[in-house]
């Protein structure tokens, strides 16, 4: 018999049929012989649809307000799919953050957790009924409730996992896991059987929501074994692990593309010290993630500056760049929205020499022009104009042969 955490997100639980279904799956987990503890989202669209109402009453809602608004989404999903359980047959209870023992710190919003002290639960599993916990909160030293930021979800589901020393974490949504490439773009993608935190770190900070980042490192922390697979089907996922000999001979995983960038480049700058660190500290203020940074000095000691930026970032720090480059003396700023970061991930790349040459070739045998790189151990990235990145994505994709599997069958 098997402890198992299973977390169904907002698609999974959308409308009640959906709820009825998880509850089936989950009673045939149980029926399976394996104790199932249940962390769940708010249905599909509930959260967008709270934060639209609090920003009909205020230009900027009060956050601790915001929290208590936004958590009840989970909690109505939570306590009707513990209806629906009870009523197949299979004694649940509903759990909120405050019941499930997760205590964060006081950050409204984003709050991180502290501990997780699930005793509520472990008794509930040894009364054999299933807790059905909403996922994406959590209480602060004050009781008051926080919420773990977009897709906390996942987050909860990992934590109690680790606490309860549970066997495996199934993170159950409307894709049957992680694959190769986006299959809308590239219709061969393969899915990936096993791949490593390291691996799906990297994806999920490349934009793919399959995984949030922070639940993805929470997992490596304490090695909770992961799987993504589909609330729809039966059939296999992705389980995500520790990396071993066998994931290392694979050179590169996936290929990723993200539009979601924007370019900034501030142009003739005085190349003088602590200059970076007023332009990138001006931003940090405004809480802007700068992701790609590359540098030009020309023979006048002039320099440009090049960076990217969420896009949705990108009005605000445009804004604080057109202060920031009078004080630097910046001889123009030129801003692009239309471009798409490029990446390959493998963690066999540590161990293996020629990827990135072979990416630059292949975007070069395109007529692909590379306007900004990036690397680590295990990912290559490359900005080029958004509207090669489809044609990069599934060039790469063929490049590095991801449509077959890593013993070369189909």
């Amino acid at each position: 018999m098997a402890l198992l955490v299973q977390k169904f997100g907002g698609t999974s639980v959308g409308d009640l049929d959906r709820i009825s279904s998880v509850a089936s799956l989950v009673g045939r987990t149980i029926d399976e012989g394996h104790q199932v503890v249940v962390v769940v989202s708010a249905m599909a669209g509930e959260t967008d649809k709270l934060v639209g109402l609090a920003h009909q009453l205020a230009e900027v809602p009060n956050q601790r307000e915001m929290d208590y608004l936004l958590s009840s989404g989970e909690r109505v999903t939570s306590s009707l799919l513990a209806i629906a359980l009870n009523a197949a047959g299979h004694a649940a209870l509903s759990f909120t953050g405050l019941r499930a023992g997760i205590r964060t710190t006081g950050t409204h919003t984003s709050a991180r957790i502290r501990t997780v002290v699930a005793d509520e639960i472990v008794d509930a599993l040894k009364k054999d009924r299933v807790p059905v916990v909403a996922g994406f909160q959590g209480v602060d030293d004050n009781r008051d409730v926080t919420t773990l930021g977009r897709g906390g979800s996942d987050l909860t589901a990992v934590a109690l996992a680790a606490a309860l020393k549970a066997d495996r974490c199934q993170i159950l949504t409307d894709v049957s896991g992680v694959f190769t490439a986006d299959p809308r773009i590239v219709p061969e993608a393969r899915k990936i059987p096993r791949i490593s935190y390291d691996e799906m770190l990297e994806m999920a900070g490349l934009g793919a929501k399959v995984l949030q980042a922070r639940s993805v490192e929470f997992a490596k922390k304490y090695r909770v074994e992961m799987e993504v697979r589909s609330s729809f089907t039966d059939e296999e996922g992705t389980v995500v692990t520790q990396d071993d000999e066998g994931m290392e001979g694979v050179v590169v995983s996936a290929v990723n593309c993200d539009r979601k960038q924007a370019q900034i480049t501030l142009e003739g700058i005085h190349d003088r010290p602590g200059i970076a660190g007023k332009l990138f500290g001006d931003l940090a203020e405004a809480g802007i993630v700068v992701d790609m940074i590359v540098q030009n000095v020309g023979s006048d000691d002039a320099a440009d500056i090049s960076f990217t930026v969420p896009l949705d970032s990108l009005p605000m720090a445009r804004k604080i760049m057109d202060s920031t480059s009078r004080e630097l003396g910046a001889s123009a700023i030129k801003t692009n929205d239309q471009i798409a970061k490029v990446s390959i991930v493998g963690i066999g790349m540590k161990s293996h020499s020629g990827i990135a040459a072979k990416m630059f070739g292949t975007l070069a045998d395109l007529g692909i022009n590379i306007s900004m790189i990036s690397t680590s151990e295990i990912l290559v990235s490359c900005v080029v104009d958004s509207k090669y990145a489809e044609l990069a994505v599934r060039s790469l994709h063929e490049a590095f042969g991801l449509e077959k599997e890593p013993d070369g069958r189909s």
